[in-house]
């Protein structure tokens, strides 16, 4: 989170690392100014101001070592300048979040998904949110050399998700079918089957069954794997002829579990570590592909207070092998979970040093409070025969029959019609999560998990609980 700034301990570190002393203290000075003041400068000048404060900073960043390689003094400097900069990017937008979310929407290309309005306010403040080549360059580094350019556009969302009428427009056109997903529809209606590398769909009849793919990962997650996920999704949606959505993984190439179908192994601990994972993949995934599994397409002028009339399906996950960290998250939002026995579900999250997801949102109302806390702070984990998953797994069944099972499952929830499931959907949602509750969350947890993302802690972590260094 950010820190306050003791401004005579700031210019002693400054002085020290970065050698002109006079910019240093006007510097300061202005940053001092800025963070303190009551009074509302005019927009295009405060972006400017700002702007020029944080390119300044970022130039005195670079001069530094990697941050892996800093003595202690400089570490002291680079968090400072982060931190401030952080802090100038929040005053920033919490005064012109309204201002900022307009320009960037009027300039943005449709359709107004989070990467391009981040892009676009980028377009509009320079300086004050990273632009594309900037967060491509740093992207290019270690996690543990990363400066947390980043952390302003969580800056930038925290602060739009905390906007009622701003929040509700970010949530409706996230949950819209992706260009892509249209552009496959005539030919998945052809077909009836399609593989986007990250992800397979198969239609048979009534049902829509997607793999999650990602085989040298045990189906983890990353940026590459979201978007076809996503589109998967989509076309499951759009199928005029399907009621029901199943999810499954598909068969994987890891040494241990070769030829078996795994779940997912959650975030991608290898890209992450890389540095290579991005900020948005976070948010993207909660607000598209979770949230059109939670609560289908929703009309391009709903507004967000009012009823949902928008198209969902009931879905089933199949668990086998173990649903880690983001497929456990994905079962806190399907209608029925089927899982294999001997399959476990955790939510290593302390382990990782990150948020996961909306789980802290959704599995309290699940298992409760007490267990909740155990899942997420202690590392808790499911084993599915245990008492405690039953309020998580519906059904536990051997290897060789959980086909046979998954058939009698589909046959029970298609022969209620779509028109039932999808508003009994509605309706049981209506009660345990709101929109108003989920974009309070989203406001939240855009904030903290930048944070998260770019602590030294979740570098310890990986190092001391995956063994990241030696891998």
């Amino acid at each position: 989170m950010l820190e306050q700034i003791n401004f005579k301990s700031a210019k002693e570190v400054l002085q020290e690392v970065i050698p002109e002393v006079q910019k240093t203290n006007a510097w300061l000075e202005r940053l001092q100014t800025s963070l303190l003041s009551k009074t509302e400068t005019r927009f295009f000048k405060a972006a400017a101001d700002s702007g020029e404060m944080c390119e300044t900073a970022r130039k005195w960043l670079n001069r530094l070592p990697l941050k892996s390689e800093r003595n202690e003094k400089q570490l002291q400097a680079g968090k400072l300048l982060v931190n401030a900069m952080a802090g100038l990017c929040w005053k920033f937008t919490r005064t012109h979040r309204s201002r900022i979310f307009a320009e960037a929407r009027k300039s943005c290309k449709r359709p107004f998904r989070l990467e391009a309005l981040a892009e676009s306010a980028a377009e509009l403040c320079p300086g004050v949110y990273p632009s594309l080549v900037e967060l491509g360059a740093e992207q290019s580094l270690f996690l543990r050399d990363k400066d947390g350019l980043e952390l302003h556009q969580g800056m930038l969302f925290s602060q739009w998700f905390s906007d009622e009428e701003i929040g509700n427009i970010l949530i409706r056109d996230m949950r819209q079918p992706l260009p892509e997903s249209l552009d496959r529809v005539d030919e998945l209606l052809k077909t009836n089957v399609l593989d986007l590398e990250y992800a397979r769909i198969e239609i048979y009849g009534e049902v829509a069954t997607i793999f999650l793919k990602n085989a040298n990962y045990l189906n983890a997650e990353d940026d590459s794997t979201l978007g076809a996920t996503e589109t998967a999704v989509d076309l499951a949606l759009l199928h005029p002829e399907v009621k029901v959505g199943v999810l499954r993984g598909e068969k994987v190439a890891h040494p241990k579990y070769a030829g078996r179908r795994i779940f997912s192994a959650g975030i991608n601990l290898t890209k992450l570590y890389q540095g290579t994972q991005s900020y948005l993949f976070y948010l993207t995934r909660e607000l598209g592909l979770v949230n059109k599994l939670f609560r289908g397409f929703c009309g391009p002028e709903w507004l967000g207070d009012e009823l949902e009339h928008g198209k969902e399906i009931p879905w089933i996950a199949v668990v086998e092998g173990f649903a880690i960290g983001g497929g456990c998250q994905y079962l806190l939002v399907m209608d029925y979970v089927l899982a294999e026995s001997g399959s476990y579900l955790n939510l290593p999250a302390r382990k990782e040093g990150i948020i996961p997801g909306c789980a802290n949102l959704r599995l309290p109302r699940m298992v409760g409070d007490r267990i909740a806390y155990e899942a997420i702070l202690f590392d808790r984990q499911f084993p599915v025969e245990a008492p405690e998953s039953r309020m998580l797994v519906n059904e536990v069944c051997s290897s060789q029959e959980i086909d046979h099972q998954l058939h009698l499952v589909l046959d029970r929830v298609t022969g209620s019609g779509l028109v039932s499931a999808s508003g009994n959907r509605k309706t049981l949602r209506s009660g345990a999560e709101t929109i108003e509750s989920f974009r309070n969350y989203m406001a939240q947890y855009a904030y903290e998990q930048a944070f998260c993302h770019l602590s030294s802690q979740l570098i310890k972590n990986l190092e001391f609980h995956w063994k990241a260094r030696e891998r």
